[in-house]
């Protein structure tokens, strides 16, 4: 991966001075790259991830160097070669960018004229026949590239499978010729067991939105379209999305749409400062007992009534055996947080009866009350 690293940094900086240069560079790093990495393991996908975001910096520095036909036929051959020897695959999604290497309707039409034909024999003899050809996302790239609108979705007719990697260009299709409507209607139309939901309902909201149907989009498509790699992430995404849609608004839609899990959306809630529902939401189901120990730190001072209740739920969750792996030196630093933040609000009793009572609640908890041990307020307890 620093090899790979290293190469996109000497092509980039190759193409702020020869950019026919670069785009030669680029077409030989790609034709190299899986032979080089074939037998190495790469069972966590890292490497996966890395030749897709070379391919993401390479593509458009080919693509818009000015090369003449001639040349750029030579650089087609060379990717196209190197795709179907592909055997990981690795370069497989440098099929999707096809049309934009051809970086002309007439090499694009030259492309899609060479590989229509061997597309649509496969999907003629399925299910007789069960082939696979590399070259498919080729050919319906260079087709919309092309500017063959209608012979592009004339061809998806024939795809005896309602593949969302083959009909996401005809959805481009339809765009490009201004039907909307159909376009949505495409999109929608894509089901299977293992169809990319999200990445369906990601263009259908883009469709919505285009059209000025910010509402309808929200409704429809929003909760599915913007799930991130955490809650947190799906909240803000979806908050930049629609920045008419009220915070608290969104965040109850998000937890009402995951049941049983109102926890998870606790950190989102404290990020919009919605201190009063992030409790609600602890209380209703486990928050990580680091996180809510993380929060009656930062707000301690600032915000202390949250902090107490924060640092209350720690407990309270580790009692319950709700916490994963929660150590004695944790289970003290919520305590004491805790203890911290009541003082400042002069309420420091009321909190302590709190603690006693969730001890009582969870007697066979050794982990809250062996940390808690040396208290002289909790002793009795204890």
């Amino acid at each position: 991966m620093t090899r790979i690293k290293e190469g996109v940094a000497e092509i980039k900086a190759c193409n702020r001075k020869d950019t026919i240069r670069a785009a030669e560079g680029a077409v030989l790093l790609l034709t190299k790259l899986s032979p080089a990495l074939e037998r190495i393991d790469s069972s966590s996908g890292a490497i996966g991830n890395a030749v897709n975001r070379t391919i993401e910096v390479l593509v458009p520095i080919i693509a818009e160097a000015p090369a003449d036909n001639a040349l750029r036929r030579k650089w087609l051959e060379q990717l196209y070669q190197a795709h179907a020897d592909d055997q990981i695959p690795y370069i497989e999604c440098l099929g999707d960018h096809w049309g934009e290497l051809c970086a002309s309707p007439e090499l694009a039409g030259e492309w899609a004229d060479q590989l229509v034909e061997t597309v649509a024999g496969i999907w003629r003899r399925h299910p007789a026949e069960h082939g696979f050809f590399h070259g498919t996302t080729m050919c319906l790239s260079a087709l919309l590239a092309a500017g063959r609108h209608e012979p592009l979705l004339a061809l998806l007719e024939q795809c005896p499978y309602p593949f969302w990697g083959y009909r996401q260009w005809g959805v481009k299709a339809l765009l490009e010729m201004g039907k909307k409507t159909e376009a949505l209607r495409y999109a929608e139309a894509t089901q299977g067991v293992n169809e990319p939901v999200g990445e369906i309902a990601a263009t259908c909201e883009a469709i919505l939105l285009s059209s000025g149907l910010a509402d309808e989009a929200y409704q429809r498509y929003a909760l599915v379209a913007n799930r991130g790699g955490t809650y947190l992430a799906t909240f803000r995404a979806i908050c930049r999305k629609y920045p008419h849609k009220a915070p608290e608004a969104v965040l109850n839609d998000l937890v009402a749409s995951t049941p049983g899990d109102e926890g998870k959306w606790f950190a989102a809630a404290k990020d919009a400062k919605l201190y009063h529902l992030a409790l609600q939401l602890a209380q209703k189901s486990p928050v990580d007992h680091r996180t809510l120990i993380r929060s009656a730190r930062d707000f301690v001072t600032g915000e202390p009534h949250f902090a107490i209740q924060c640092g209350l739920l720690a407990l309270y969750w580790v009692c319950a055996g709700r916490a994963y792996e929660a150590t004695l030196l944790e289970v003290r630093d919520a305590y004491d947080l805790t203890i911290r933040a009541a003082e400042l609000m002069n309420d420091k009793a009321a909190v302590l009866q709190r603690i006693r009572q969730i001890l009582k609640e969870f007697p066979q908890n050794r982990l809250v009350s062996g940390a808690l041990v040396g208290v002289s307020e909790l002793r009795s307890e204890v």
